[in-house]
């Protein structure tokens, strides 16, 4: 096991769509949370997406019917779909992983981050 890594991450205009994965490699046994997170300047990290181990996805209300997030297990990588994008979705994203299925928005409670991956979008 060891630290995720994000990429895909680039610049869009607003309106566009962007597709960012993941390597979870060792991340996926057992029930587990695999999460998205993400950070403009000066604020907190911000839930986006959440998938469980059962297949259970979570959205927060401000990307719900623009973005997706998805599993390969085959390929041990995790996805977000990113459309529609606005300025306001400007941001370090993160991949998130943790064990167990409890309290999976919380970003404290995950204990392996990749670096990051920025996100820009311009009107």
């Amino acid at each position: 096991q060891g630290p995720l890594m994000e990429s895909g991450g680039g610049s869009v205009q607003s309106g566009g769509s962007l597709r960012l994965s993941c390597a979870t490699s060792g991340h996926t046994s057992g029930n587990y949370c695999l999460a998205w997170f993400r950070q403009s300047p000066g604020t907190e990290l911000e839930n986006v997406a959440v998938i469980d181990s059962r297949g259970v996805r979570t959205y927060a209300d401000s990307v719900k019917g623009r973005f997706t997030i998805s599993q390969d297990s085959a390929k041990n990588t995790l996805y977000l779909e990113m459309s529609s994008l606005k300025p306001e979705d400007t941001a370090m994203y993160f991949c998130a992983a943790r064990s167990g299925i409890m309290g999976c928005i919380t970003y404290s409670r995950y204990g392996v981050w990749g670096r990051g991956t920025q996100v820009t979008v311009s009107s």
